[in-house]
């Protein structure tokens, strides 16, 4: 095992991006001496990873972007991963951060030293590096979740997450089951679909699925966009400003919540004319409870001879079958699972110790108390991106990496100004924000429309989503607040 040393260093987990708007920041306020660590061979995150048939984001393209990186050349509104993933490795050379990044490194520990106030980082190789500040970047979609079903370990056929797609497998004529019918599953099925000899959806709960209206972006438009960006960007502030609008019946505004019901169930009318189908796939609690949803070949995906929706949930998985709770049983060589990823979890497998040795796992056993996601006490120097209840269900994530990265940079811009080797996050402070996130909470859709989704843990709690609009988050983390954290000089002070 070696170990490397550099006792002013900053260490960034991830390059998707979190970890690239990050490492941006810093350098915009003079500060270079970072490194982006990264288990995989491309940076990119979730958009490297996630090259299933149909993969896109659900965040039309010029909003889903940073504001300071605009592209006029998406093709699409709502663009396809292969031209997300060709974005990101764009922005990474244009502000000439690949000299920063180290591919094929995953972190599996990370340790406080009280005595020399750093960190000190652990990899899967059994190699080292010692820094001073760590801001995870990894992200809540990054570990793919594949629930522990009866009979599992007992198929013999080919099995596996939409998040590790195999390409080498062709779908022609294959008996397929796919478990789990949210985000993902409404992308890839229609595109597996026609090619398939049977496809068996097994839905736990159906979603309020709304039109996507996806086109594409003419060359004319694009040149446009290259000699007038203003345009492109009063596209985006117009745009921010229709999604931002959702916020308010997600808050709780019952008469939009209302709204958004009857323009669903239309769409759902004019799409499924059979009653038993619609009957289905209409789901029994609030719009917004789980994560909205946009297709326009869904529904018609779900109505070819070849596809089965089956409601009645999983009973056992054979070696070439899967047993519903009602008996039937489903010939299948191939299961894939739509089954999202292990939002909740945050930093796992990652193991993080703290001051006094406590592992952040079991500092949020109770709930991940946080402030404004960004830091938790007992933990000094080290930064959250995307980090609990920061997460959007309606509008784009990264308008809050960017408030998120801006706050960060300045926090340690300060540490730097007036030599302060670490900032630990005071424990009133952040027991005062968790509460009031928790409060404001409750009275969201999520807590209060009647559903269980990934936004919340195993007792029902969410630590996932932030509570109120994205700019009163942009507000409260405009400056960074001092007072909030207490410095530690020496030792253990």
């Amino acid at each position: 095992m070696s170990s490397r040393v550099n006792d002013g260093h900053i260490a960034i987990i991830g390059t998707g991006f979190s970890g690239l708007c990050m490492a941006i920041e810093l350098k915009k306020k003079g500060i270079d001496d970072f490194t982006l660590y990264e288990r995989a061979d491309d940076v990119g995150g979730t958009w490297r990873d996630n090259t299933y048939p149909g993969a896109a984001c659900d965040v039309p393209s010029v909003l889903y972007s940073f504001s300071f990186a605009q592209n006029p050349n998406w093709t699409r509104i709502f663009p396809p991963w292969s031209e997300l993933l060709d974005y990101l490795r764009a922005v990474a050379v244009q502000y000439d951060l690949m000299s920063h990044i180290r591919f094929g490194v995953e972190v599996s520990e990370m340790r406080f030293d009280e005595d020399r106030l750093h960190w000190s980082i652990q990899f899967a190789s059994g190699e080292s590096v010692v820094a001073a500040v760590v801001i995870n970047g990894s992200g809540g979609l990054s570990n793919p979740s594949i629930p522990q079903l009866p009979g599992l370990q007992t198929f013999e056929g080919t099995a596996f997450h939409s998040a590790q797609w195999r390409h080498d497998l062709d779908m022609s004529g294959r008996r397929v089951a796919v478990i789990g019918s949210g985000a993902s599953a409404i992308q890839f099925i229609p595109e597996i679909a026609p090619r398939t000899a049977a496809l068996h959806v097994f839905q736990r709960s159906p979603n309020w699925v709304m039109p996507r209206g996806d086109a594409a972006l003419s060359p004319r438009t694009r040149e446009r966009y290259v000699r007038r960006p203003y345009r492109q960007r009063w596209l985006r502030w117009r745009t921010y400003w229709a999604f931002e609008r959702l916020a308010s019946a997600f808050l709780g505004n019952r008469k939009l919540v209302e709204q958004y019901r009857t323009q669903a169930l239309a769409n759902l009318e004019q799409q499924v004319p059979e009653s038993n189908l619609r009957l289905r796939v209409t789901p029994k609690y609030d719009p917004g409870c789980k994560r909205r949803l946009i297709s326009d070949d869904w529904y018609p995906a779900l109505q070819r001879e070849n596809v089965h929706l089956i409601t009645s949930g999983i009973a056992e998985i054979c070696p070439h079958s899967i047993i519903d709770s009602d008996g039937t049983e489903y010939s299948v060589d191939t299961l894939i699972f739509a089954t999202g990823f292990q939002a909740t979890s945050f930093l796992a497998p990652m193991k993080i110790f703290g001051r006094e040795g406590v592992e952040l796992s079991d500092s949020w056993r109770e709930g991940a108390a946080t402030k404004l996601g960004l830091a938790t006490a007992g933990f000094p120097n080290l930064w959250f991106l995307n980090g609990p209840n920061t997460g959007l269900g309606h509008n784009s994530i990264i308008f809050m990496i960017e408030a998120q990265a801006r706050y960060i940079a300045s926090a340690v811009r300060h540490m730097r100004r007036k030599r302060i080797p670490a900032l630990d996050l005071n424990r009133t402070v952040q027991t005062h924000s968790y509460a009031a996130t928790q409060e404001r909470m409750r009275r969201t859709v999520w807590a209060s429309g009647g559903c269980e989704s990934w936004y919340q843990s195993a007792d029902g709690r969410i630590d996932t989503l932030w509570p109120a609009s994205t700019i009163e988050y942009w507000l409260r983390t405009r400056f960074f607040r001092r007072s909030d954290f207490h410095a530690l000089t020496t030792g253990k002070g």
